[in-house]
């Protein structure tokens, strides 16, 4: 399945260099390899001293760790302490019209919550998203909690036991301690602090009501410390360099990711997460990849005929947020301003009517006639906008004209069935025809193509394309580890760019509220409307900037 720093990734990445080399390409890897590596998460752990006591009325009650308590996968590592609150199953919303934080002081405090919501598992859920431990996690965060105690509540379990600790790939630290307690210790905790109620009775309670049942619970301390560890993985792009003859100092990128998403199952990004099974991913992204391959084989062939140089390149991390691209763009083998254009190869092996998406036409002048002259029969569905879910976004946000060709979803899109058989064979051949040929245009071409920022871009930027009504219009930059959301660029015409965002810039608070990473970001934008007036904090090198955006309607 190719899962990002495991062993078929790995052999993934061995595969494709081994052909590099076969083909005659130069190695632009690291240390005369064709390997680029990087480190990349690819789970977590419990460290040592996770702990959790009650102090009752002078009384104290220890937790132990993996027995009763353990660290959930959205905590920061820290120790601290503070009176206990219950709050329900954490919810504030106000077009729910339900705040289970009203009525109670949680500042500074420790947080008890059910997990899931009121009506778990039912269909058309009014609080659904509120099952998230993230969204719950960064509600009470902002409400000013120190700590959350996660409870899974007696009816929504067949045994009392604790969550595993599993690293998702959309799960981020939070920002204070997240433990998970039974529901066997919490119902004693909170019995041993003399509340009438049994956990299950209140949980009936808020099901029955669907309103808040929030308490201070009386003369409870609690100390909590968690202390969870990232596992780093290695992971690496595959670099192959076809040296030109007259201006061999330019160079066109012909890339495809390799990675998918191994045996699936929850937080993988699997459409069928209940199942685990190998992911084989065949048109996404085997398809482009053995499209890159089949190019650099037939260049090889023909190197004579370059005047400008062909770097192949084969990504890492697509699914976990383009990390082997962004990383490319940061730590470019070839210079960047030397870089006179990216095609980029993502799902073309499942054709459906000639039909072919090509994003990024409006990204250089020179794109249409190209498209246009080489068109041979196919149904050009043309997206002017640079920035989109996949690796040219990289590469467009350093200012470089991109072309990304793709034959669109399907119903086994991140699914087990994405099989080999179900490739058109013939039509991805007649797809790395087109391909070749406008390689060939932009290689051997009078000039390097002209980079065109294009307005009012209808393409979905990666990172911010979860459902919400308004778009900012800013491009995440996945590579960097920072403390908020860093962004790369701006899409011309956006509410960013309008605001005074620009590249580098790191977003730290949006709307009065904290923003630790892209998740914060995403949550916060979906709490918003259209037309709406909002302050965005950002740091840009020394400086700390308040910058205003009136916030625009999402297209569809």
């Amino acid at each position: 399945g190719r899962k990002t720093g495991e062993e078929g990734d790995r052999i993934a990445a061995s595969y494709i260099a081994d052909e590099f080399r076969r083909y005659g390409l130069e190695p632009k890897g690291d240390q005369g390899t064709f390997l680029q590596s990087f480190q990349v998460t690819t789970g977590i752990k419990a460290g040592t001293g996770n702990a959790l006591e009650a102090t009752i009325n002078n009384r104290k009650l220890n937790y132990a760790a993996d027995v009763d308590v353990r660290p959930v996968a959205i905590t920061s590592s820290a120790t601290v302490q503070g009176d206990l609150v219950f709050v329900g199953y954490g919810i504030s919303s106000d077009s729910l019209k339900l705040d289970e934080y009203a009525g109670v002081d949680v500042k500074g405090k420790i947080v008890m919550m059910l997990r899931f919501t009121p009506d778990f598992g039912k269909q058309n859920s009014m609080y659904d998203g509120w099952e998230l431990l993230y969204k719950k996690g960064r509600v009470a965060r902002d409400k000013g909690a120190a700590g959350i105690l996660i409870v899974t509540g007696p009816a929504d379990e067949e045994k009392p036991e604790l969550m595993p600790l599993k690293f998702e790939r959309r799960n981020e630290d939070v920002g204070i301690p997240v433990m998970n307690i039974t529901s066997t210790a919490a119902a004693e905790l909170l019995r041993s602090a003399g509340i009438a109620k049994n956990l299950k009775e209140i949980q009936q309670q808020i099901y029955d009501t669907k309103s808040p049942a929030s308490f201070m619970v009386p003369g409870v301390s609690v100390s909590m410390t968690t202390n969870v560890e990232r596992v780093m993985s290695q992971s690496a792009n595959v670099v192959g360099l076809i040296e030109g003859t007259s201006a061999k100092e330019e160079v066109m990128i012909i890339g495809a990711h390799f990675d998918h998403l191994g045996w699936g199952g929850a937080g993988s990004g699997s459409l069928k997460a209940e199942t685990t099974a190998i992911h084989h991913g065949a048109d996404d992204n085997a398809s482009g990849t053995a499209g890159i391959l089949e190019l650099a084989q037939y260049f090889s062939a023909h190197r004579d005929s370059l005047k400008r140089s062909l770097l192949f390149i084969g990504f890492s991390g697509e699914e976990m947020g383009l990390l082997g691209s962004q990383y490319y763009v940061n730590h470019p083998s070839l210079p960047l301003p030397q870089t006179v254009a990216m095609i980029n190869l993502d799902m073309i092996g499942r054709m459906r009517e000639s039909t072919l998406v090509v994003e990024g036409s409006g990204t250089s002048p020179a794109w249409a006639s190209m498209l246009k002259r080489h068109e041979n029969g196919f149904k050009l569905k043309l997206k002017p906008g640079g920035f989109g879910p996949s690796d040219h976004s990289s590469f467009y946000g350093k200012k470089i004209p991109v072309l990304f060709f793709f034959t669109n979803l399907h119903e086994d899109y991140h699914r087990p069935s994405d099989t080999w058989e179900k490739i058109q064979f013939g039509e991805e051949q007649r797809v790395l025809t087109l391909i070749a040929d406008i390689a060939k245009d932009i290689v051997n071409g009078p000039t390097r193509p002209e980079y065109v920022q294009v307005t009012d871009s209808s393409a979905t930027i990666a990172g911010d394309r979860r459902e919400t009504r308004v778009s900012l219009g800013v491009m995440p930059d996945y590579a960097e580890d920072v403390v908020g959301l860093r962004i790369t660029g701006t899409r011309p015409g956006s509410s960013a760019e309008m605001a005074g965002l620009v590249g580098g810039d790191i977003i730290v608070t949006f709307a009065g509220k904290d923003v630790k990473n892209i998740y914060d970001f995403t949550y916060l934008m979906g709490e918003r409307k259209p037309g709406e007036e909002v302050q965005i904090v950002v740091k840009r090198g020394a400086e700390v900037l308040t910058l205003t955006a009136t916030l625009k309607a999402r297209k569809q």
